[in-house]
């Protein structure tokens, strides 16, 4: 029954890139139409022509579609090159603990002399276990509300000790913020981070940064929607490829980092059909490389670095190098190339010398290498075959040593190529492990948005002598459904993706942190 709900649907997939933007229409399972767009500086306007594209190409009209998703880079863009950022007030609730390394310890200076060095640490928090660790200062957090609302600081950050073991004192903290500061908007770190306050408490700080930022995304985001009739619910892809609603995206605009690449992982499991396996998506500047587990994009083990800060709420294990469809080729003597790192961006189709343009890039050598068939031949005819084979050589060795850094073992793996640029080292990569070519792999990244699931994960410290192992694996997966089903997920198509245990040596009671993962169809209410 589920499977004939499924098939009637009309979503379409939207992910804003540096260079395109892609769209894709899909009725259930069927791909009915796809574009790629230039991504214009005011995204809105990329976005109203990419769907417009679709739905005109597939002859549907705007009330028959039932859900759009939208993947971007917008604000991982925005925080790594320091723009449109708030100012922070930031409230560490930890003391008398956690007084050696101070908030935004190991920060760029030029990131904190733009979102400013106001915190305030109060007496609180939590052990792991749930105990307190010290009843919360509420003056203290009055006080420091009224202090940030007189400086105009609007954007604020809760971090509390072992927030994620029990969040009561960073939600106490919040309401007493509100009632002091009703123009604050507050991010509480149990929502994004995890155990580790520090990076933890950087993820809050980063994701405070973006709210004015994400308020006015999403705002152009539906107003793209309005201009083109569509009623549709609005959702946006996060970086563990499932769903979030706009007013999430709202709220904790930090979940959306890495989410291209993740669509791009996450629709080349679709369309390969795949469970396992190792992805490379080749785009117009870069190149990223991921892994398929179990039909989701593999997570990373170790503390993700954004902009120079740490943090530790999840991100896909991705391997980035600077090869794309734009990246400037320079030969030297006896014939040796450089391939990138720099790129002609989205100015590919100005720029590239099959559009008229006066720099060799690596689009250039790939048509005229016949591996790819666009723009003007002609002008890339007097390419020696030593400058062509010298390119592909080099393009070949970087992604095949990105591929091998993401092996975990020697076993052989299938290999997705998609993404823009696929046909600058599709053909250079034949021979390596089991390459399974795809169709439409050059808008993978737009069907992993529209074919995205509603996620929910919960990660916590347990005591297996206190509760018990199945007990505790029960009562988290429990708190995981209720998370997806509050996301919109349909609580009869949920299945658990994934379960992590780590014991906890140094804790006493037989602790264990335990991270449970959950995903589910979007449940859509709509009249048959």
């Amino acid at each position: 029954m589920q499977e004939a709900v499924r098939s009637k649907l009309l979503r379409v997939g939207v992910d804003v890139g540096g260079t395109n933007t892609d769209a894709v229409l899909m009725d259930g399972n069927q791909l009915k139409s796809s574009c790629k767009v230039s991504t214009t500086e005011n995204i809105h306007e990329g976005i109203v022509s990419a769907i417009s594209n679709v739905i005109e190409a597939a002859r549907v009209s705007a009330s028959d579609l039932a859900v759009i998703s939208i993947g971007t880079t917008h604000f991982t863009n925005a925080f790594v090159q320091r723009r449109d950022l708030d100012q922070v007030g930031i409230i560490r609730i930890a003391l008398p603990a956690a007084q050696a390394l101070p908030p935004q310890t190991d920060w760029p200076p030029e990131v904190v002399n733009i979102i400013g060095n106001n915190i305030i640490s109060v007496v609180g928090g939590f052990h792991f276990d749930g105990r307190i660790n010290s009843e919360l200062d509420e003056k203290t957090i009055a006080n420091a509300a009224r202090n940030f609302r007189s400086k105009d600081i609007n954007a604020i950050t809760i971090s509390a000790l072992f927030a994620p073991v029990n969040d009561l004192m960073e939600q106490r903290a919040s309401e007493i913020i509100k009632n002091e500061h009703p123009d604050a908007t507050i991010t509480l770190s149990s929502k994004i981070g995890r155990i580790g306050l520090l990076e933890r408490e950087n993820a809050g700080i980063i994701n405070a940064s973006l709210l004015s930022l994400a308020k006015n995304t999403v705002k152009g985001f539906r107003d793209a929607l309005d201009q083109l009739g569509i009623s549709a619910p609005l959702f946006v892809s996060q970086n563990d490829g499932t769903l979030m609603s706009s007013e999430v995206v709202e709220a904790y605009p930090v979940l959306t980092f890495a989410s291209g690449p993740t669509n791009s992982i996450h629709g080349a499991a679709y369309l390969s059909e795949l469970k396992e396996a190792i992805v490379v998506d080749v785009g117009g500047t870069t190149t990223d490389i991921g892994v398929i587990t179990k039909g989701y994009p593999r997570e990373s083990s170790i503390q993700a670095t954004i902009g120079g800060v740490k943090t530790n709420f999840r991100m896909p294990d991705l391997k980035s190098i600077g090869i794309g469809g734009g990246s400037i080729v320079r030969p030297h003597a006896d014939f040796e190339v450089t391939v990138g790192n720099d790129s002609v961006g989205y100015n590919l189709s100005t720029e590239a010398l099959i559009f008229g343009g006066n720099t060799l890039t690596a689009t250039d050598v790939a048509v005229a290498a016949g591996y790819a068939d666009i723009g003007n031949k002609k002008h890339v005819a007097n390419l020696s075959r030593e400058i062509i084979s010298a390119t592909l050589n080099n393009i070949r060795k970087k992604v095949v040593d990105g591929i091998d850094s993401m092996r975990t073992s020697g076993n052989a793996i299938p290999l997705v190529v998609v993404g823009g640029g696929a046909p600058i080292v599709e053909q250079q990569l034949a021979d390596i492990s089991e390459l399974k070519t795809v169709q439409n792999s050059g808008v993978a990244n737009a069907i992993g948005a529209s074919m995205a699931r509603i996620g929910g994960e919960i990660d916590k410290v347990y005591s297996f002598d206190a509760l018990g192992r199945e007990k505790a694996i029960e009562s988290a997966t429990e708190e995981a459904n209720q998370r997806a089903v509050s996301a919109g997920a349909d609580i009869d198509t949920i299945e658990v993706i994934d379960i992590e245990e780590l014991p906890l040596a140094y804790m006493p009671g037989g602790a264990v942190r335990l991270r449970v993962k959950v995903a589910g169809d979007l449940k859509v209410d709509r009249s048959d």
